[in-house]
């Protein structure tokens, strides 16, 4: 299960804590707080593991980025590599992730890098209309999405729908308002069980 920081992702709390250990999650930005037990926190930008003094003391799983600063500053950040203005699934080089311009997208391909088969995406809203994230906007220094933002990764993540079929993965979208279109779409409960 993939945790964004879409505003649907706030009516999921409930059952995002009555998932279950076999459920393996990763949480992007701010999602860690709707389950802090997930087994990842992952977060591309360096600014918002700086904002978040790398959650130390708050995070018991795997936290991963990108950025080398923020991994030499704060013990235990573990980094991967982006290749960049490549938009797809990645899998040539383990721990090397497609870039899609956002964290939800790379959490999709570590996901896949790990071995998933299926996957749940939970706050994967991909518009504006209904608010930016389920936690408001980010602090100063943070970027927050613009509509352009959100359509090309809207587009980038509809696009990897044939790619992540051919691998044998298969997506649910229980993102309640969802503007995604390549995936099934279902409730949380409903994904959880199938």
């Amino acid at each position: 299960m993939i945790v964004g920081s879409g505003p649907s992702a706030a009516g999921a709390e409930r059952e995002l804590a009555g998932r279950g250990r076999a459920v393996r999650v990763v949480a992007v930005n701010d999602s860690w707080r709707l389950c802090p037990d997930a087994d990842v926190a992952y977060a591309c930008d360096g600014a918002w593991w700086k904002a978040r003094q790398g959650l130390a003391s708050e995070f018991a799983g795997l936290r991963l980025t990108h950025d080398a600063a923020a991994c030499a500053t704060f013990p235990g950040l573990r980094q991967v590599g982006i290749a960049r203005g490549r938009d797809e699934i990645l899998l040539e080089a383990p721990g090397v992730l497609g870039d899609g311009g956002n964290s939800g997208f790379q959490a999709i391909n570590l996901a896949v890098q790990c071995g998933a088969t299926k996957l749940i995406l939970v706050g994967f809203d991909m518009r504006l209309d209904r608010g930016i994230h389920w936690h408001g906007k980010h602090d100063r220094g943070l970027n927050n999405p613009t509509e352009r933002n959100i359509a090309k990764w809207r587009g980038i993540i509809d696009g990897c729908a044939p790619r992540l079929a051919e691998l044998g993965v298969a997506v649910i979208n229980a993102s309640a308002v969802s503007a995604l279109e390549a995936y099934p779409k279902m409730s949380l409960i409903e994904a959880l069980q199938c």
